[in-house]
């Protein structure tokens, strides 16, 4: 492996890092970005543990190589919100007590996010065909699902031009918003 400085953009922060440019994603937003929401689950991109927004899309960050990034816009579970500003997704999980152990949040957070911004009128057949490759062993699904569709409805009003008017301007751009 040859190491290469490779430059990132991760949650609106330009990143450089410095490893083998085949090395994929989830290593470096975990080990070298200490970005610990995306989780290593099968490392086969099959149970959606890893998955980020690339582009505003959902992907699985286990089997992306950190090259393949160098000029899009990367958004992980930390860039979508905070504690005190959670996005709209992370507020719909708190408020349906959307967990059990924890582990498949981040993709089940980062799939309704991306579903929220290309289809937020999204039915709930379309909901479970996004989420039906993200695997949860705790049986929450009940709860996953109605976190996701309070998601897309608190996803609409925190988008409407009523409610983007009032909210801050740095607010806006963390919504999980693609950069452009």
């Amino acid at each position: 492996m040859s190491a290469s400085s490779i430059s990132i953009r991760v949650n609106n922060t330009q990143q450089i890092v410095c490893c083998d440019p085949k090395t994929p994603l989830l290593y470096v937003l975990r080990n070298d970005l200490a970005l610990n929401g995306p989780k290593f689950g099968c490392g086969l991109g099959e149970c959606g543990a890893c998955a980020v927004l690339i582009d505003g899309r959902a992907v699985r960050s286990c089997v992306v190589p950190v090259a393949a990034v160098q000029s899009r816009s990367v958004v992980t579970l930390e860039g979508l919100g905070n504690g005190d500003a959670p996005h709209p997704v992370q507020q719909a999980f708190i408020d349906e007590n959307a967990a059990q152990c924890g582990y498949c949040l981040n993709g089940m957070i980062i799939t309704v996010a991306a579903l929220a911004l290309r289809e937020p009128h999204a039915n709930d057949d379309e909901i479970k065909h996004a989420l039906e490759h993200n695997l949860c062993r705790c049986g929450t699904h009940r709860e996953i699902l109605a976190a996701a569709k309070r998601a897309l409805m608190l996803s609409k009003a925190a988008h409407s031009p009523d409610s983007q008017s009032e909210q801050p301007a740095d607010r806006k751009a963390d919504q999980g918003e693609p950069n452009a």
